[in-house]
């Protein structure tokens, strides 16, 4: 498993554009009939994607976890972002389609993962960190989400925030995930953008169209940078950073968060006039 070390501010200011790319940028995440896994470094949180078509693929014990099973310190965010799945726990088949989400506890010792069709294959990216408790394995659909709806046609921003691990949705030790539809027409992400110091976060860019990029945004508000994300690619964002982006066209995302606490709304915004 590929281990990605965390990055000082300072330091960040200097980095051209293949250093940005080589410290946040997590590429080669989806292939096919393969577990793909990263370590960072912020907050522990590991991101990957499984893409089974022929086969199932089981959640690999790697030896850098040194432990006797994946999830023995750990929980996990599973969503599924193609086509119709399952995910098989401890003996317990749960059906993940296209934008569901199953969260895993600590202490479940098998999983794998499969397509119900090789010729639409599900793709299930993976959030996982550190846990200190045990908090039950729940499916949540798209339609049982919380919803909020934000932004504008007028801004180029109108879009829906699903919300499926959160203080009032499913329950976990430290981990937060939801993800974020854009509208046709619609093309900047978390704009104004904010920091959030407690905590890390992960993105994942999904149903982007083939031939189009979302340039994300990063760095301090006073000294930003940008990385050309295509389909499939994900981005770690340091707790100093602000996290958004702005694409060639609509598409979604995955966002995770581990760290301090669980408050969904434990930001500070950055006014879009101070922005550098």
């Amino acid at each position: 498993m590929k281990i990605l070390h965390s990055v000082h501010p300072e330091d960040f200011k200097n980095y051209q554009t293949d250093l940005v790319r080589e410290r946040f940028l997590l590429n080669g995440l989806v292939k096919t009939d393969e577990l793909n896994c990263v370590y960072t470094h912020y907050d522990r949180m590991i991101v990957g994607a499984v893409n089974p078509v022929e086969k199932t693929i089981p959640l690999e014990n790697y030896t850098n976890l040194r432990a006797d099973f994946f999830l023995q310190r750990r929980e996990l965010g599973i969503i599924n972002v193609a086509g119709d799945g399952e995910v098989i726990a401890d003996g317990k088949t749960y059906p993940v389609n296209k934008l569901d989400c199953l969260y895993l506890g600590k202490g479940v010792k098998e999983v794998s993962f499969r397509s119900i069709d090789s010729a639409s294959p599900a793709v299930f990216y993976l959030l996982s960190c550190p846990a200190h408790a045990v908090y039950s394995t729940r499916l949540m659909t798209n339609a049982e989400a919380a919803k909020v709806k934000a932004g504008s046609g007028e801004t180029a921003n109108e879009r829906v925030i699903n919300k499926y691990i959160h203080a009032e949705g499913i329950q976990s030790c430290q981990l937060v995930v939801g993800l974020t539809v854009l509208a046709p027409g619609s093309v900047w992400n978390t704009m104004p953008p904010h920091v959030h110091d407690r905590r890390m976060e992960a993105y994942f860019y999904f149903d982007l169209a083939e031939g189009q990029k979302v340039f994300h945004y990063m760095g301090e508000a006073d000294n930003t940078k940008h990385i050309a994300v295509d389909n499939y690619e994900a981005i770690v964002s340091p707790p100093w950073s602000i996290h958004s982006g702005g694409g060639t066209s609509n598409y979604s995302f995955i966002w995770g968060m581990a760290g301090e606490n669980l408050d969904y709304s434990d930001m500070d915004a950055i006014a879009i006039k101070d922005l550098k």
